[in-house]
C-alpha cells in the first residue's frame, strides 16, 4: 500500500516530512495517516544528530485540509469516552512536535485548516507562502464542533486570547499576511522559497534558543487580567449570539472553554478541551452540519450527469442580455471569475448604470466593504457594454435575463439564435417559465437550457441548471462547469413550473397566508419560522420579494397544481391597494419610517380581517407543521417524478437557494430525524385542509417499510 508520508533529509541535520496522499486532491488526517506520522516521529525521536524538522505538503496549493470527515461520520454514535480518547490521542501525537529535541517548522503553501492548522500550531514555528490561496483557519464550528486536537489551547498561547477567540468562534480563515501580523507565521515567502526559509528559521532558532523559551511559556497559563477576561467574554458572547441566534452551540462552547482554560496549565486545558468535545460530537447540530458538508463536497464533484462520457465545452466569453438587478448580478459574477463579458440592454441609460454596477460588484471586497479600485481596474478590460444584442454573436454562452414574460423572451430568441455560433449555448435566467415552452421554435433546442441565478447573485451560491425535453447532456455539463467556474453551486433540475426552489417555496408561502386567514397573527407565523431557523418569516419574505411578484408566481403555480394551491384573495387585494412590499414602502408591514424598517400597520389588520375565516389559537408546533409539511410533501412528489436526480439536490438547493437552516441538515435530513411514520401521524390532523396535506405514495411506502430519504443516514 502506497504511503501518504515520506521522510527525506534536504540537509544532513534537517528532516523533512512530506504529506502527499496518493490519488487524492488534498491531504487529510485519517487514522492511517496519523499512524504514519506517529511512526516517523518515533524514528526521528531516536536520532541525536538532528537540528530541525520541516513538515510540508507535496500537493501545490494545499497543505492539510483537516481531519477525515468520513471517519467523523462513522463515529457519530460513539460513546463520550471514545470521543475523549480520540481527542486525547490526537493531542498527544501532535504534542510530540513540541517535545522533540529539535526545532519543528510547518512550511505552509495553500489551504491549512482544521486538524492541519492544529498540527501547524503544535510546531515551534510556521512559515507561509505568499500566494493568494494560502490561508490558515479553524472551521470546526461550521461542523458544530471546535478544534479538539489542541487548537483551543495552543492558538491562544501563540496569538493571544482575543485573536484566538475570533478565529475559532468565527470559523474564518486568515491570509498569510494576517497570520504574520498576529505572530502565527514567522515568515511569508514565495512558495518556491518555503523550504529554504524553513531551514533558515531552524538555524536561527538553534542559535537563539527562543523556541525552547516559547515551549515553556506556551505550556503555562495565559497572563490574563480578570477585567479584560470578563470584557472579552461579554463582547464575544454578544457577537456570537447575534451571528448564531442561539441555534449553533459550538461557537459559544468554544468561547466558554477558552475563557475557562486560559488560566490553566496547558495539559489541564487539553483535558478540558477533549471533555467538552464529547458534548458536541454526535449532537443533532453536529450531525446536520456534517450532512451539509457532504452535500457541498458532493456538489463540487458532481458533473450534473450520471454518465461519465460527456465533456463540458470551454466557455471563453459570455454575453448577458438585460442590465437590471439580475443581469448585472450575473455579469458581475462572471466577470469576477475572470471570464470576458458582454452586457447588453436596449435601454442605454439602464445599460450604463448596469455596467457600473457590474464593475463595482465584481471588485467588491468584504474587508473594505466596497469595490477595490485596483481590482476594478484589472477587471474593467474584460467587460464591454453594447445596446445591440446582435453584438453577442461570437459569445460561447449567452444568458438572457430580461423581463419575465414568455412572449418577450421568445421574440428575443427568434432574433438572436440565428446569429449565434453553431456550438454556442443560449440560456435563460427565468425563474418560472418552463424551458421546454421557451425552446419551441428554436433551431437548436439541444443547445438551450435554464440558468437560474438567485437574488442577490453576489451572495447566493445556488444556480439551478434546468434541462428542457431537448436539452443535450453536453449543454447540461457545460452549464454546470460554467457555474462552478464562477464560484457557484449548480444543481441540475428537470423542467416544470417553479423548477426546484420556487416549487418548494410556494407551498410554504401559500400556507403562511392560509394560516393568517385561519386566525394566526403575522407575528406568530414569522416567529415560528424564525424559531425553526429560517432567516426571516414568510410574511416578511412576501414584502421582500414583492407581493405583485408573488401574485404572478402564484398564478403560474395554481395553473400547474390547482388541487394543491389555494388561490387566496388577500394578496391580490393588497396589490390592488398598492401594497407591493418594501419596494412601495408598504406591504404586510409599513416601511415609511426614516430608517425604512418594518413596522406593524393597522390597515393590514383591517384588510386581513375582511378575509378571515376564524379566530383560533395556534401553538408554535402547529404553525411549524403547517408551514413545512406541505413543502416536504411537494419534495416527495418531485422525487417521484424525477425532477431532481438525488435527495441531496433537494437539501442543497433549499439551503443555498432559500436559506433553509443548515443546522437542520436540509429538509429531507430534518424529515429523516422525525421519521416517515411519525410524519404521517403529524399530517393526519391536517388532511381535512385539502389535497396539499394528503400523504404521498412515496411517504406512505417509506412509513410502512421504515425507510429514510438518506439510505446511509447522511449525504456521504
Amino acid at each position: 500500500m502506497a504511503k501518504s508520508l515520506s521522510l527525506s533529509f534536504p540537509e544532513p541535520d534537517v528532516a523533512l516530512i512530506t504529506f502527499d496522499l496518493p490519488g487524492k486532491g488534498a491531504n487529510i488526517l485519517s487514522r492511517v495517516v496519523l499512524d504514519e506520522l506517529a511512526s516517523l516521529l518515533d524514528e526521528l525521536a531516536q536520532r541525536k544528530d538532528l537540528s530541525g524538522l520541516v513538515i510540508q505538503s507535496g500537493k501545490p496549493g494545499t497543505f492539510i485540509a483537516g481531519a477525515d470527515i468520513r471517519e467523523f461520520l462513522a463515529s457519530l454514535g460513539a460513546p463520550k469516552s471514545e470521543v475523549v480518547d480520540m481527542c486525547r490521542r490526537g493531542q498527544t501525537l501532535f504534542a510530540r512536535l513540541s517535545e522533540l529535541p529539535l526545532v519543528t517548522v510547518a512550511a505552509i503553501d495553500g489551504i491549512c485548516v482544521g486538524g492541519g492548522a492544529e498540527l501547524a500550531c503544535w510546531c515551534d514555528r510556521r512559515v507561509m507562502s505568499s500566494q493568494a490561496k494560502t490561508e490558515i483557519g479553524f472551521p470546526e464550528v461550521k461542523l458544530g464542533l471546535y478544534p479538539g486536537w489542541g487548537g483551543t489551547v495552543r492558538l491562544p498561547r501563540i496569538v493571544g486570547l482575543a485573536n484566538a477567540v475570533e478565529m475559532i468562534t468565527s470559523g474564518q480563515s486568515i491570509s498569510a499576511v494576517e497570520a504574520y501580523k498576529l505572530g502565527l507565521a514567522s515568515d511569508v515567502v514565495p512558495a518556491e522559497h518555503l523550504l529554504p526559509a524553513a531551514i533558515r528559521l531552524i538555524r536561527a532558532e538553534q542559535a537563539s534558543k527562543q523556541y525552547e523559551q516559547d515551549r515553556q511559556r506556551w505550556s503555562r497559563p495565559l497572563d490574563v487580567n480578570m477585567t479584560e477576561l470578563g470584557f472579552l467574554g461579554a463582547t464575544a458572547a454578544a457577537v456570537i449570539q447575534q451571528e448564531t441566534k442561539g441555534k449553533y452551540p459550538a461557537p459559544s462552547a468554544a468561547l466558554e472553554l477558552m475563557l475557562e482554560t486560559s488560566m490553566l496549565p496547558a495539559e489541564e486545558a487539553l483535558e478540558r478541551e477533549a471533555a467538552g468535545m464529547a458534548e458536541l460530537f454526535g449532537s443533532p447540530v453536529n450531525a446536520a452540519l456534517i450532512n451539509v458538508f457532504f452535500l457541498t463536497d458532493r456538489n463540487k464533484r458532481d458533473t450534473g450527469l450520471d454518465r461519465k462520457d460527456v465533456s463540458a465545452q470551454a466557455i471563453g466569453s459570455v454575453g448577458v442580455i438585460g442590465s437590471g438587478i439580475m443581469g448585472a448580478g450575473i455579469a458581475a459574477a462572471t466577470l469576477k471569475g475572470s471570464v470576458p463579458v458582454q452586457l447588453t440592454d436596449a435601454n442605454t441609460e439602464a445599460l450604463a448604470r448596469g455596467a457600473r454596477q457590474v464593475i463595482e460588484e465584481a471588485a467588491y471586497d468584504r474587508k473594505i466593504k466596497g469595490p477595490d479600485p485596483a481590482k476594478a481596474l484589472s477587471l474593467a478590460p474584460l467587460l464591454s457594454a453594447t445596446p445591440r444584442a446582435s453584438d453577442l454573436a461570437r459569445a460561447d454562452l449567452v444568458i438572457e435575463a430580461i423581463v419575465e414574460k414568455e412572449d418577450a423572451k421568445r421574440a428575443l430568441y427568434a432574433d438572436l439564435e440565428p446569429l449565434l455560433g453553431e456550438h454556442a449555448i443560449l440560456a435563460s435566467n427565468t425563474s418560472t417559465i418552463p424551458i421546454t415552452r421557451l425552446a419551441k421554435g428554436l433551431r437548436r433546442p439541444d443547445r438551450f437550457c435554464g440558468l437560474h441565478f438567485f437574488n442577490p447573485v453576489r451572495r447566493m451560491k445556488l444556480v439551478e441548471v434546468i434541462r428542457g425535453e431537448a436539452t443535450s447532456d453536453e449543454t447540461v455539463a457545460t452549464a454546470v462547469a460554467f457555474a462552478k467556474r464562477i464560484g457557484k453551486s449548480p444543481i441540475v433540475v428537470g423542467d416544470g413550473p417553479g423548477f426546484l426552489v420556487n416549487r418548494l417555496l410556494f407551498p410554504y408561502m401559500n400556507e403562511a397566508i392560509e394560516l393568517l386567514l385561519d386566525g394566526a397573527s403575522i407575528q406568530e407565523i414569522d416567529r415560528a419560522a424564525v424559531a425553526f431557523g429560517m432567516p426571516m418569516g414568510p410574511i416578511t419574505l412576501y414584502d421582500l420579494v414583492g407581493l405583485d411578484t408573488a401574485v404572478y408566481a402564484g398564478m403560474t403555480m395554481y395553473q400547474a397544481f390547482p388541487d394543491r394551491i389555494v388561490s387566496s384573495p388577500l394578496v391580490p387585494a393588497m396589490v390592488k391597494q398598492g401594497r407591493l412590499g418594501q419596494k412601495s414602502g408598504k406591504g404586510f408591514f409599513s416601511y415609511q419610517n426614516k430608517k425604512g424598517r418594518p413596522e406593524e400597520d393597522p390597515a393590514v389588520q383591517k384588510l386581513v380581517g375582511n378575509y378571515r375565516r376564524g379566530e383560533r389559537t395556534f401553538t408554535r408546533d402547529e404553525i411549524t407543521h403547517r408551514l413545512f409539511l406541505p413543502m416536504l410533501l411537494e419534495a416527495t412528489r418531485m422525487l417521484a417524478d424525477r425532477i431532481v436526480r438525488d435527495v441531496r439536490d433537494v437539501d442543497l438547493g433549499l439551503i443555498f437557494g432559500l436559506g433553509f437552516p443548515p443546522f437542520q441538515g436540509g429538509l429531507l435530513f430534518w424529515a429523516d430525524r422525525i421519521g416517515a411514520k411519525q410524519l404521517v401521524e403529524l399530517i393526519k390532523p391536517l388532511e381535512p385542509l385539502g389535497p396539499r396535506f394528503t400523504p404521498t405514495p412515496m411517504l406512505l411506502e417509506m412509513a410502512a417499510k421504515g425507510q429514510t430519504f438518506y439510505p446511509q443516514g447522511g449525504a456521504a
